[in-house]
């Protein structure tokens, strides 16, 4: 535990503490604000389409690499 010998010093180290406090509750706001941004419909939506995208392009990339072509079933009747 911190010794102090005057109450300027008390007072300095107080301040610091509320000012990192105030930090802190911003940060805690800021971080709300981005989760719930994060967990919008509209950018759940955005997300799980730029992830069909990615993916769609890799399989595509691989089958050209590797030569795969596609195979379909074909159902006799």
């Amino acid at each position: 535990m911190k010794e102090y010998s005057s109450f300027k010093e008390i007072d300095r180290d107080l301040k610091i503490l509320k000012l990192q406090t105030k930090i802190d509750q911003e940060e805690i706001k800021l971080n709300i604000e981005r989760t719930k941004s994060a967990l919008s419909p509209l950018s759940l939506m955005g997300s799980m389409a730029g992830s069909i995208l990615q993916k769609a392009f890799i399989l595509k990339a691989v089958t050209k690499l590797t030569g795969l072509k596609k195979v379909t079933a074909s159902v006799k009747k």
